[in-house]
């Protein structure tokens, strides 16, 4: 079945949810649903699902010539989550819940009063917030659907908070090379496990560091292969399912500041570059939409968290704790730039960005082929 997700340039692209979403892809892994609107589903045999961070349908398309192996799977495009960042995405997958369910609704969101960032889960004042932002207080639902599923990441996310948060449960096999990660699913699958969940994050890294460019396009090429590696060494009738968190934008160095217009109607950001959330200073929501509209609405989507909730951006049920953790007016460029944040700090400048609702970064693979 292929499924045809509505699109305009006009207008961002909403999550599909129930029509083609990140979020049917577990219930599909762990056979709780045939998953009937994904463009792609799993045999009857063993099923893996590999996630591929950053890897977005249209850069696949419009790089197939060194992607020959993932190309000629068969599927089609899905939608994200909003916003397209990893630290919503990758808790829809594994919960199968919208990112205002599970609640980790972005990469910076507020907690406390304080902006907190998932991927690190610490503030820049006290990077370290295990003890007092317990991850199951923060995201209470079991991911994995309550199975007991191995998984594949990366060795080093262990312990982290994150993964407490959307992994826990889970029977960690972790892995330092691709070598091993592909050594690690073909032998729980040997060993007689149905389902097997594993992740990479080769592509959004280079695309981060790199942009799209020559660099990335030799990264695609590299995970290519590890896609055929993988299918060479799962055993027959194995179904290999990939997919991805989020697309990708090259913004170059275009990093824009808020207009001080905006800001004097602002007491706080959060979110991260192409989500930018506004925070109204004293309540004064209705002045920060407008004034974000005059100096903004040219080259992002400005619009307020009650219409985005209206419209069921988050999914149907957003608790009145889950609202707190959002901001008032958010920016989406459908440009490729962002919306500068000095607290919003990382290891290098970005040049790959991604979080707003462009089909760049909304549309992602639900590919499938059977070894």
């Amino acid at each position: 079945m292929q499924v045809v997700v509505e699109h305009d340039v006009e207008q961002p692209i909403k999550p599909a949810f129930g029509r083609g979403c990140i979020t049917e892809l577990m219930p599909a892994l762990v056979g709780a649903s045939s998953g009937p609107t994904l463009p792609a589903t799993f045999d009857s045999g063993p099923r893996v699902l590999l996630v591929l961070d950053g890897l977005g349908w249209d850069q696949l398309q419009s790089n197939a010539e060194v992607m020959p192996t993932l190309a000629a799977f068969d599927g089609g495009p899905i939608t994200t989550v909003a916003p397209t960042t990893t630290a919503a995405a990758l808790p829809s997958i594994t919960t199968a819940l919208p990112p205002g369910e599970h609640g980790l609704i972005g990469y910076r969101m507020v907690v406390d009063d304080e902006v907190f960032n998932c991927l690190r889960w610490g503030t820049n004042k006290r990077p370290d917030c295990r003890s007092i932002v317990p991850p199951t207080l923060v995201q209470p639902y079991e991911p994995f659907l309550g199975n007991r599923l191995p998984m594949v990441t990366k060795s080093e996310f262990r312990r982290s908070g994150f993964t407490d948060a959307h992994l826990r449960g889970g029977m960690l096999a972790g892995y330092r090379t691709t070598a091993v990660l592909v050594h690690e699913v073909a032998r729980l699958v040997r060993s007689g496990e149905p389902a097997v969940y594993a992740y990479y994050d080769g592509v959004d890294k280079v695309a981060h560091e790199y942009g799209l460019r020559s660099e990335y396009r030799a990264e695609l090429a590299f995970t290519d292969r590890l896609v055929a590696d993988l299918i060479d060494a799962l055993p027959t009738g194995t179904t290999l399912m990939v997919t991805a968190d989020h697309g990708q934008v090259d913004c170059g160095d275009r990093i824009v500041d808020v207009h001080p217009d905006v800001l004097a109607n602002t007491a706080m950001l959060s979110g991260e570059a192409r989500f930018r959330w506004l925070h109204a200073d004293g309540g004064a929501s209705a002045d920060l939409l407008a004034a974000a509209t005059e100096s903004h609405g040219h080259h992002a989507w400005v619009r307020s968290c009650d219409e985005m909730l209206d419209e069921q951006w988050f999914g149907r049920s957003v608790s009145a704790d889950v609202r707190s953790r959002l901001g008032d007016v958010a920016l989406l460029p459908f440009d490729p730039l962002g919306f500068d944040d000095p607290d919003d700090t990382g290891p290098m400048d970005l040049i790959g960005r991604h979080g707003s609702l462009t089909s760049a970064e909304m549309r992602v693979p639900c590919v499938t082929a059977t070894a």
